[in-house]
This record gives structure tokens, C-alpha cells and sequence, in this order.
């Protein structure tokens, strides 16, 4: 199985980034972020957690924007 070098790495995320902008690569990488996270728990058989008040602070921000 051929490995990926930091060569193929550099031209992905040239074209991510071409392709969705600079402005929503936050957005996608917290997304990923999330999904890994939500699939480790689902894996180890954890419960989710009850949504902290930074979560509930952060999404009333951005209703706010």
C-alpha cells in the first residue's frame, strides 16, 4: 500500500483549500473533530455527554451574528 508523503500531503490541502476557501476550513476541521470524537465514544461504548454552557454560550454567539 503506497504511504503518503508530505509532498501528496501539501497538494490535499491545496486543493481543499481551493476548493472550499479559506473562510470555512475552521468550520470543516472542527466538524472532523467532532465526528472523530463522536466515533471514539460510539466505539468505547461511552454515553454522550450533557452539553457543557461554553457549547450553549458559543451557539447563542453566533445566533447573535
Amino acid at each position: 500500500m503506497p504511504r503518503i508523503g508530505p509532498t501528496e500531503l501539501v497538494i490535499i490541502l491545496f486543493i481543499i483549500l481551493i476548493i472550499f476557501g479559506a473562510g470555512r476550513l475552521p468550520e470543516i476541521g472542527s466538524a472532523l473533530g467532532r465526528g472523530i470524537r463522536e466515533f471514539r465514544r460510539g466505539q468505547s461504548g461511552e454515553e454522550e455527554p450533557e452539553e457543557s454552557d461554553t457549547g450553549k454560550t458559543r451557539k447563542k454567539a453566533k445566533e447573535k451574528v
